[in-house]
């Protein structure tokens, strides 16, 4: 098998594992409101552990092998500014589904901001793990386990709030697909056009801008709305669910 078959199947798998989010569907769910604001707290925990202790440190990493004490700060700064705001954009643009209630279009709203910023997120991911596998097999094989677990949880935050405004397992399937996609892209991307012009502060770029996407996210969207159902102790508790969880996966898989 060569480097390059090798290489996409990692990437591919890696981003497939999103669909692992979305099997709790394939049961009989009850306690609608229960479900959906635990899996929105959930996911909001997990989307605030990677951009704190994944996205920036390795952005903020990769900016001072550049630059030295403050500017690398300040650009840090900029580039999650710029995410929150590009994310404000999206939100404000995404269109209304009109045939919907005023509580599902919000839920509809939370399952395609997700999905848009997973697919951000993953593209990179993608870019990383064939990268590496590319050059490294054991250490794109480790990346791919460590995506792959991470992938869970987000394929989680797309599938739950798009089944229960939809009701259609369809429609949630497919839009945890797309999201999942998005990693063997990253990987098409790297081998056609990035290996060569990808570097230290592109990637950083990305990398912060893509935090200040989810934190945007996580916060004004996943945590406000699961709020809004006023059981605020049992969103705590899964905000730090899902914060532990990716803490753990982070310590158990490096």
């Amino acid at each position: 098998m060569s480097n390059f078959t090798y290489a996409f199947i990692l990437s591919t798998l890696a981003g497939l594992s999103t669909l692992i989010g979305f099997i709790p569907l394939l049961f009989n769910l009850k306690n609608e409101k229960t479900i959906i604001l635990s899996s929105l707290a959930f996911a909001s925990g997990v989307m605030i552990c990677v951009s704190l202790t994944d996205l920036i440190p390795e952005s903020f990493n990769l900016l001072t092998s550049i630059f030295k004490g403050f500017p690398a700060l300040l650009f840090l700064l900029i580039f999650i500014t710029l995410g929150v705001i590009i994310s404000m954009l999206v939100d404000k643009f995404l269109p209304n589904n009109d045939n919907k209630s005023i509580s599902n279009k919000k839920l509809y709203r939370l399952g395609l901001v997700s999905m848009l910023a997973i697919i951000m997120h993953n593209i990179p991911e993608g870019v990383a793990t064939f990268l590496s596998s590319s050059t490294n097999m054991s250490l794109g094989l480790s990346l791919a386990l460590a995506i792959s677990f991470h992938n869970i949880p987000e394929g989680i935050s797309i599938a739950i709030p798009i089944y229960f405004s939809t009701k259609s397992r369809l429609k949630a399937f497919l839009y945890t697909l797309i999201s999942g996609l998005s990693e063997p892209l990253g990987a098409i991307l790297a081998y056609l056009f990035l290996s060569s012009i990808i570097n230290n502060f592109i990637m950083s770029i990305i990398l912060s801008i893509i935090a200040g996407i989810m934190i945007h996210i996580s916060i004004y969207e996943l945590l406000t709305e699961s709020l809004s159902y006023k059981k605020r102790r049992l969103t705590f508790i899964f905000f730090s669910i899902g914060f532990i969880f990716m803490l753990i996966s982070h310590f158990l898989l490096g």
